[in-house]
């Protein structure tokens, strides 16, 4: 570009004030002072020959050129922030940062990354727990695709359960779990014995509530109507956000959970949790290790993937 450009530092200042319409909040963004961003805007202006923003009793407002450039200026500096993070692990190969569930992070992952660090004393794992993100009323693959979206900015891999067919990202499927009633093995016997699936009805339902994130329909819905049960109220019992709070809740004999005994390999391994029925019923979406192009061909990630592959391989193994 022949044409010579603003300063940077002014032209992220305007940016920031233009989207909060407030110096007092671009400067608190930006972590310097009101006087400085003031500062900085008149430095903008002087150098572009244009006024950009009107003071007003109570705020300000953006002139119309101002307007006009805001949504591309809010672009060009996403997309410097995405190069930025594109760069960043590619400048050390011995680094990996992993974003997965923390159900998935704390009952699968973490178990078994002692095998992936005998293997490769060479790479530094950072695990992050991320929560997805959810809009209202947003369709499911949006959302998975904000999440993935968001998740690849700070992180080389990202384990999501989702649909998959993530284009534009190179996606492993790792494996599609099932979902099954789990309980502690106080609850086979008592007064109100857990024998056949009718008998839920006599016991509190824990819920696994990421069963309507996933699949927009609860895991004990799910279950039910694949055992062919009828009149049980999934209406009430004990809710729980993640998959690991809802599983010690059914280890401390709260209630059945409806969730995935993947997540529960090491209790059911010891007895601590039992599968009360045979039914497992899978599920229709699956976990996936997903990177993009540029983190994708780095030998750590290669090295991670390759392994995930081949843990995935025999799930029950920790």
């Amino acid at each position: 570009m022949s044409e010579r450009l603003p300063p940077l530092n002014a032209l992220r200042v305007f940016e920031a004030v233009a989207r909060h319409l407030s110096l007092k909040e671009a400067a608190q963004e930006l972590n310097v002072t009101p006087a400085a961003v003031s500062h900085q805007i008149k430095l903008l202006e002087s150098h572009l020959g244009v006024q950009l923003l009107r003071r007003l009793n109570r705020g300000i407002e953006l002139t119309p050129a101002a307007r006009e450039a805001l949504p591309r200026l809010s672009a060009g500096f996403e997309t410097l922030a995405q190069a930025v993070a594109v760069l960043r692990p590619r400048a050390d190969s011995g680094q990996l940062t992993i974003s997965a569930a923390p159900s998935f992070a704390t009952r699968w992952l973490v178990p078994r990354l002692h095998r992936f660090f005998s293997a490769h004393p060479e790479i530094d794992v950072r695990v992050s727990a991320r929560l997805r993100r959810v809009k209202q009323g947003a369709p499911d693959s949006d959302v998975e695709l904000a999440t993935l979206e968001n998740w690849l900015q700070e992180s080389d891999v990202a384990i999501l359960y989702g649909h998959g067919g993530y284009t534009g990202y190179r996606a492993d499927k790792l494996f599609a779990p099932t979902i099954a009633p789990i309980c502690s093995p106080r609850l086979l016997h008592g007064e109100q014995p857990l024998r056949r699936p009718q008998d839920l009805a006599h016991h509190m339902l824990v819920h696994d509530d990421t069963g309507m994130l996933y699949d927009g329909v609860t895991f004990w819905d799910a279950w039910l109507r694949a055992a062919g049960v009828e009149g049980i109220d999934t209406s009430h019992g004990a809710h729980f956000s993640h998959a690991v709070l809802a599983i010690e809740a059914a280890a401390d004999s709260l209630g059945v959970v409806a969730t995935i005994p993947l997540l529960a390999a090491n209790e059911l391994a010891v007895g601590r949790l039992v599968l009360p029925f045979e039914l497992e019923v899978p599920l229709k979406s699956a976990y996936y290790a997903v990177s993009n192009d540029m983190s994708g061909q780095r030998p750590a990630v290669a090295a991670f993937r390759d392994w995930l592959l081949a843990e995935a391989a025999q799930p029950a193994k920790v």
